[in-house]
């Protein structure tokens, strides 16, 4: 057949430009795109050979060349695979020139921003263009196996495009690239330098397959060795997929060569996690769990993700979509064997085929954390010193995946100094009566365990969870039980331990009432003369040593958490504290006796501000007005002496 050439329509023509000038931001990618379409080509042509028996084909040696000519400024990719016919070629590799291309540019042209056009892009287009990146022209050579005649395709990415039938192509795809001129401040690479196309394939292609071949480089105007043997063509990639080899056939020290090749880190790691998807979707996951946090875990710019490949092609380094924010320490590889991806493979779609991967990996994580805390503690309590912090944001972002969390996660608590416990354990362990599982937060423990609020649970013997990190102030607020059993903070609320711990009843509520009747007055009283700085006075029953002390209401925000939430740039409310008096202490009782007996008040009103400004300082706060505190508590020090 003779030559023949078609032209690119108008819209078609403008799309190509805009393919090679502008989508692709690294343009190395050109090299991956082809090498992934030979490797494509050799496994359509391995399961063609064994359905099809009759099928002449030569798959005894099925692998991709690479051959660079520094002086001809031209690369080739060579692959023996299943190559094309003539009217696949005007199909596939025509495919920019089909119809809808016009209506295509117009939404390109209406996007209103970069992400706009970036999802628009992710609609349409052939790896196989972004040649052109790197190419004035392009030529490709090809004939299906089992046919006697080959195709040729040839395009300069302007106006037109030629076809013809040729005699003697060899079985396979052989793609030319006439390449322009290097130009590194352009990010335009010399790709015939061999280092050059080591350190693509490397990053890109490592575990393709099948081998890729390079030719080494003969002295000018010798072909051979010195000794007259051929020279030897270099495999420049391991094609160790550790993930798709079974678990009997890797060494435990070649997962964590892999570890610390992806991760940058010089330690082994905690923990392996392998897993095989299979069914409509398949892929495979190897996952590691550092043994250490790195030190930007809580900054801003942490990278965090798995490497993405698509059949064994290396897509993307740091790939968020795969993982919730509270796994972002987990290190790995996600191998899919067919997801949505855009004309670079560089931004994924959300498609669900992600969300059911997303969904499958943060389970198997959590899976596998809660095997180690069950079969290997000291593993686990590593795992949990280094990244407990960071799991528990899980419990506020991931309701899915809730009851998961809570299983796997342990806090410190008044139960033992040393050794953290899990909820089941506290459940376990709560006295006849107990209605409900009680927490304190804080910036250390030594401040929640000498805190006011904890009194009457030291006295009675009852648990209480010590909760320290910044985190722990917005999950307690999430998470409104377990076990059926409630969450309940000893700092917020009203409420009494009568029943509860050893089931003693210390003050039967006829005491109570007749307590109530008889601080009244001064309840009242302090009220007033506090004003605003507060939402009530009331007596408390969670007190036995301290004069007084300050809760939050049950739904109000604490203010460490109000605290957080301003430093995040949210603006909330101020909550207002209760004052909670304990009836039985000294001070309380002659401030409430000086009320009745005393004509004049006027003394007494600088007490109310003492007492809460006590209260406010046992709580580790700072009095609203510092200077006038101190100045009150010397001049009643001063009186004593």
């Amino acid at each position: 057949m003779p030559t023949e050439t078609f032209e690119f329509r108008v819209e078609a023509r403008q799309l190509l430009q805009l393919m090679i000038h502008s989508i692709y931001s690294n343009k190395d990618v050109f090299l991956r795109e082809l090498v992934s379409n030979a490797s494509d080509a050799l496994d359509k042509l391995r399961l063609a050979a064994l359905r099809d028996d009759t099928l002449d084909a030569d798959v005894s040696d099925l692998h991709i060349d690479l051959e660079a000519d520094g002086e001809a400024r031209t690369l080739t990719v060579r692959d023996n695979g299943i190559g094309m016919s003539y009217d696949e070629v005007a199909e596939l590799i025509g495919t920019i020139a089909n119809s809808g291309t016009a209506k295509f540019l117009e939404q390109l042209r209406q996007a209103d921003d970069e992400a706009g056009a970036e999802n628009l892009i992710g609609q349409f287009g052939v790896g196989f263009y972004s040649s052109f990146m790197v190419a004035d022209e392009v030529t490709l050579v090809t004939r299906r196996a089992g046919e006697a005649r080959g195709t040729r395709w040839s395009s300069r990415g302007e106006g037109t495009y030629t076809l013809e039938t040729v005699d003697g192509a060899p079985q396979g795809t052989t793609i030319t690239l006439h390449l322009k001129p290097a130009d590194p401040e352009n990010q335009l690479h010399d790709y015939t330098s061999p280092w050059k196309l080591r350190e693509i394939v490397k990053r890109y292609s490592d575990f393709i397959t099948w081998p890729i071949r390079m030719a080494p480089r003969a002295p000018a105007g010798d072909g051979e060795k010195s000794d007259g043997a051929a020279r030897e063509p270099e495999t420049l990639n391991s094609m160790k997929a550790l993930w798709a080899r079974s678990r009997d056939e890797v060494e435990d020290a070649e997962y964590h060569e892999l570890y610390k090749h992806i991760s940058h880190d010089w330690n082994d790691p905690l923990e392996t996690i392998r897993l095989q998807a299979e069914g409509t979707f398949e892929y495979q996951a190897l996952l590691f769990i550092p043994s250490h946090a790195p030190h930007d875990l809580f900054t801003q710019g942490h990278k965090r993700g798995v490497q993405l490949y698509v059949k064994r092609v290396f897509i993307m380094d740091d790939c968020e979509a795969l993982l919730p924010p509270y796994l972002r320490f987990v290190k790995g590889v996600v191998d899919a064997q067919d997801l949505s991806l855009n004309v670079s493979r560089e931004i994924l779609q959300q498609d669900r085929h992600i969300q059911l991967m997303h969904r499958r990996l943060a389970k198997k994580v959590l899976s596998c954390v809660k095997d180690m805390a069950n079969t290997a503690p000291d593993r686990y309590a590593t795992f949990w010193r280094e990244f407990g912090p960071v799991l528990k944001e899980g419990l506020v972002t991931d309701a899915d995946n809730r009851d998961a969390l809570l299983a796997v996660s342990s806090f410190a608590t008044t139960h033992d100094a040393s050794d953290p416990t899990t909820l089941k354990q506290y459940v376990e362990r709560m006295k006849d009566g107990q209605d409900a599982v009680y927490y304190m937060t804080g910036d250390s423990r030594d401040a929640i365990e000498n805190s006011p609020h904890m009194e009457a649970f030291r006295d009675r013997g009852i648990e209480v969870l010590l909760l320290t990190d910044p985190v722990d102030e917005v999950w307690t607020d999430a998470v409104a039980e377990f076990d059926g059993k409630p969450l309940r903070s000893v700092a917020k609320g009203d409420f009494t331990l009568d029943g509860d711990g050893d089931g003693d009843e210390d003050k039967p509520a006829e005491s109570r009432e007749k307590q109530n009747e008889e601080y009244a007055d001064l309840l009242t009283w302090m009220k007033e003369q506090l004003g605003e700085d507060i939402k009530e006075v009331r007596l408390s029953s969670r007190l036995t040593v301290s004069p007084a002390c300050l809760v939050s209401d049950t739904d109000d925000l604490t203010p460490a958490l109000e605290n957080l939430y301003r430093a995040m740039g949210q603006d909330v409310p101020h909550a207002r504290r209760i004052l909670e008096l304990n009836p039985e202490h000294t001070l309380v009782k002659g401030l409430n006796r000086a009320l009745r007996d005393r004509a004049d008040r006027a003394g007494l009103a600088e007490d109310a501000q003492l007492l809460h400004g006590l209260a406010v300082l046992a709580e580790g706060g700072r009095p609203k007005e510092p200077a006038r505190f101190t100045q009150l508590l010397a001049e009643r020090l001063e009186r004593a002496l």
